[in-house]
């Protein structure tokens, strides 16, 4: 059964589901228009699967609640380090879609020897290239931010089809924010260029839509060229919130990324115990 519950962490108690559980841990960072409410579509899926999900209201958000007594306004890469500590957590498969994707990559670069893997959904990276900044400038000019957040954040596909579906994600959009004073946005712990995310080599997954307003596949491409490695999926029709609009394929795609990863994880340590793996036996002709 999953526990909801404070952290008393440095300026903040940061809220928090954990889903418990002996498995491998699942840390999933939500968007800028989200709470760890949000994932609903991915809880029963990964527990299934054997993993241990937990999902923070990052700073800000949610039901997290600020300390003005502690240092602030922090950065979520530091916040979620010491949620890990907190919770006892060593090496951590960290999952985040837009804003937590963001965060996500700050953690990586940060805090390279806690992750077992990177899933980066969605998600504008932060990135500070001035070529790169303009380039944003150009595909959301300062109109877009007026929009309603589902236009921008759901695709009009999931829009048409779905009408039940978008009513719930703004529903929850709406509950993200919490009824105080807004703070202080985070910072990041890295100025973040492509340059320096070529450093990263955490085995890394880029997903993004089809239809996405923010990083529509050709913005992907170039993270997926500096990421060394990284494995790329683009998801058809699917707008901003990948994880959202398309679980089922969101799910499988993540699912399958971490599964492979423990594979090689695991060869990997019988190796250097000794113990390489067995071979397949060859199939027999007939």
């Amino acid at each position: 059964m999953s526990r909801e519950a404070h952290a008393d962490l440095p300026g903040v108690r940061l809220w928090h589901l954990d889903t418990g559980g002996a498995g491998p841990a699942v840390v999933l960072m939500h968007a800028a228009t989200g709470s760890c409410r949000v994932w609903e579509h991915q809880l029963p899926a990964f527990t299934r699967a054997g993993y241990r999900v937990v999902a923070p209201d990052r700073r800000g958000w949610g039901r997290s609640v600020i300390d003005p007594a502690g240092p602030q306004p922090g950065t979520a890469a530091d916040d979620l380090h010491a949620l890990l500590d907190h919770l006892g957590l060593d090496r951590v498969h960290l999952v985040g879609t837009a804003a937590g994707g963001i965060a996500a990559l700050d953690f990586a670069l940060s805090f390279p020897e806690r992750l077992r893997t990177l899933v980066v959904a969605n998600s504008i990276g932060g990135v500070q290239d001035e070529d790169y900044l303009a380039l944003g400038r150009r595909l959301r000019p300062p109109q877009f931010l007026d929009l309603p957040a589902d236009l921008r954040e759901l695709g009009p596909a999931y829009r048409a089809a779905n009408v039940e579906g978008t009513r719930r994600w703004g529903d929850l959009e709406r509950q993200s924010r919490p009824d105080r004073p807004p703070v202080a946005a985070q910072p990041t712990r890295h100025r973040i260029t492509f340059a320096l995310l070529e450093t990263i080599r955490v085995p890394t997954l880029l997903v993004t839509g089809g239809a996405d307003l923010y990083t529509p596949p050709p913005v992907l491409a170039l993270f997926a060229a500096r990421i060394r490695g990284a494995r790329v999926v683009v998801v058809p029709e699917a707008g901003h919130s990948t994880y959202w609009e398309c679980p089922d394929v969101f799910n499988r795609v993540v699912l399958a990324f971490m599964r492979k990863r423990n594979r090689k994880r695991n060869r990997d340590g019988a190796r250097r115990a000794g113990h390489p793996a067995q071979a397949r036996r060859p199939p027999t002709r007939r």
